[in-house]
């Protein structure tokens, strides 16, 4: 087959590599391998608990609900992997805040190169190990303790042993993933979880489209409707960039002259991805989460009353969750961009942004710039956020709940990912070909 080096793979010539290439299949064989081993060990069940209890007990926790996204239904059934990827998440965003705040940290990560970044990995793997023993004591003390078949110290400190041996073992996996398979290990984990509760959604939407006749049938098409709409939207303002013009300046290399070059400098809309929608709908299902772990009868009524006036479909509910997407978006984006970085970056190759002075006016362009994408891309998250409650509400089709906007930005901001990669190696083996021949 004959192709041509400047365009993008087709789908044929990207599944033909796929089957063909030796190194593309054993890649693609171990990721698929890896990511069955995953959720297979959901299904091995903590020892010494009345699953189907528990299971009746938490089916209405928006709390539980939330979480148990991210783990596939492994907090559900009370699997080994009850835990999945989340301490290993939580520990990466712990050392994501540590390294901005701790210079020692930040000055391993900038500049002691691999090496620098090993050493915080390998602090990253420990954080979450901690992480996760202290989740699963929470989980043993708070949630299983009534549902325990003979609960005692032994019960909390092998449940303990047994789910965080399971996040250590899926954070393994995770690693095993990003460097031997395709895409990033922990987001591919979080994709087949969410991947893996579709089709019980799906056959509870048909079972009402079914049974509730011609009404019910057009309000799952306008929701589905929206849905499509929705991942659209995602994917234009994913792939959204900004594109900043920058010259790099005429220098000379021993005898060899180097002309100025014409380049860009790319600053994505959507900066924090996921992240933001995350850490607001975890603040939001805080209040439920807290009432009733103290005896104050005032205290709970108090929690009560703020869950109740910030449940999904009321006004407070939407600006409450509308700042927190802003506040986090802006907080997430300076974790990630720093226009100082990015101007000492510049001036270190001898690059510059026409009409910009380099230095402070070079920082302060850049942040200007930020801010307007930060709150654009903001917007973008609110939007996405709120609009499916509203839709459900209206509708009055609730066979989606928990499938919502972090679901569906994490699948689709995990599928584009993902293909650039597989499209990546089909290049890459485009030029080992031209090498050869």
């Amino acid at each position: 087959m004959v192709v041509s080096r400047e365009r993008t793979p087709t789908a044929q010539e990207t599944f033909l590599q796929m089957a063909q290439a030796a190194g593309l299949r054993r890649r693609v064989l171990i990721t698929l391998g890896l990511l069955i081993l995953a959720r297979l060990g959901i299904y091995i069940p903590v020892p010494g608990i009345d699953r189907e209890a528990f299971a009746n007990a938490i089916v209405n926790s928006p709390f539980i609900g939330f979480l148990d996204i991210f783990t596939g239904g492994g907090l559900v059934t009370v699997g080994i992997f009850a835990l999945g990827i989340l301490p290993y998440i939580n520990a990466s965003i712990i050392m994501q805040l540590l390294t901005s705040a701790i210079p020692a940290l930040e000055d391993l990560q900038k500049n002691e190169g691999e090496i620098g970044r090993r050493k915080i990995a390998q602090i990253t793997r420990y954080v979450a190990l901690g992480w996760a023993v202290i989740q699963g004591t929470g989980i043993a003390v708070g949630l299983l303790r009534p549902y325990a078949l003979n609960y005692s110290i032994w019960f909390v400190i092998e449940t303990v042993l047994a789910i965080s041996a399971g996040s250590m073992f899926v954070m393994w996996i995770s690693e095993l993933i990003t460097d031997r398979g395709i895409g990033n290990g922990a987001s591919l984990l979080i994709f087949v979880n969410i991947v893996a509760v579709l089709p019980r959604t799906l056959a509870n939407t048909i079972d009402y489209a079914q049974t509730g006749g011609r009404q019910a049938i057009a309000q799952v098409i306008i929701l589905m409707a929206v849905f499509l709409v929705m991942i659209v939207g995602i994917v234009f303002v994913q792939e959204g960039t900004r594109r900043i013009p920058i010259i790099v300046a005429h220098r000379q290399v021993g005898r060899r002259p180097y002309r100025e070059k014409t380049s860009y400098l790319p600053l994505r809309l959507n900066q924090g991805g996921v992240m933001p929608i995350i850490f607001a709908s975890a603040v939001l299902v805080l209040p439920s989460s807290l009432a009733g772990l103290t005896k104050d009868t005032a205290f709970n009524n108090i929690i009560n009353q703020i869950a109740f006036a910030l449940r999904p479909g009321t006004i407070w509910y939407v600006v409450v969750y509308s700042l927190l997407i802003l506040f986090f978006s802006y907080f997430y984006a300076s974790l990630i961009s720093n226009p100082e970085d990015i101007a000492d970056n510049l001036k270190k190759i001898g690059a510059s942004i026409p009409g910009i002075r380099p230095g402070k006016s070079t920082v302060a362009y850049l942040e200007g710039v930020l801010n307007r994408l930060t709150f654009l891309g903001a917007i973008f998250l609110t939007v996405v956020a709120t609009v499916p409650t509203f839709v459900e509400k209206a509708t009055g089709v609730t066979t989606f709940q928990g499938f919502g906007a972090t679901s569906l930005l994490i699948l689709v901001g995990v599928a584009i990912d993902t293909a650039k990669q597989v499209q990546t190696y089909v290049i890459s083996q485009r030029y080992e070909g031209m090498v050869k021949q």
